[in-house]
């Protein structure tokens, strides 16, 4: 089974960037994308980005235009580039490897996004 290390999280500024890195080790066998879900206080899980294992990329509309999901296959790590970031935007970002079927294998532990206005 995979395991995913978020990093890159932190406190920032309405309009700032923020770049998050998520690590990974051990057998990816079965894994076929990856993605960047977020969880805001007594909010739902929702998607933020995927990366199919061919690179294609998408995104839903809240952040479309702001975020870019990346891979470096040589590292083992997935990114998110956040610009223009909201305090809407403020949440527990988690690193998700996906199958096939575009069902999460396994997440990450999360990492902290704070926007301020």
């Amino acid at each position: 089974q995979v395991q995913l290390v978020e990093s890159g999280g932190g406190l920032v500024q309405a309009g700032g960037s923020l770049r998050l890195s998520c690590a990974a080790s051990g057998s990816t066998f079965g894994v076929w994308g990856w993605g960047w879900y977020r969880q805001a206080p007594g909010k739902q899980r929702e998607l933020v980005a995927t990366i199919r294992g061919g690179g294609s990329t998408n995104y839903p509309d809240s952040v479309k235009g702001r975020v870019t999901i990346s891979r470096d296959n040589a590292k083992n790590t997935v990114y998110l580039q956040m610009n223009s970031l909201k305090p809407e935007d403020t949440a527990v970002y988690y690193c998700a490897a996906l199958t096939a079927s575009w069902h999460v294998a396994s997440w990450g532990q999360g990492t902290q996004v704070t926007v301020s206005s």
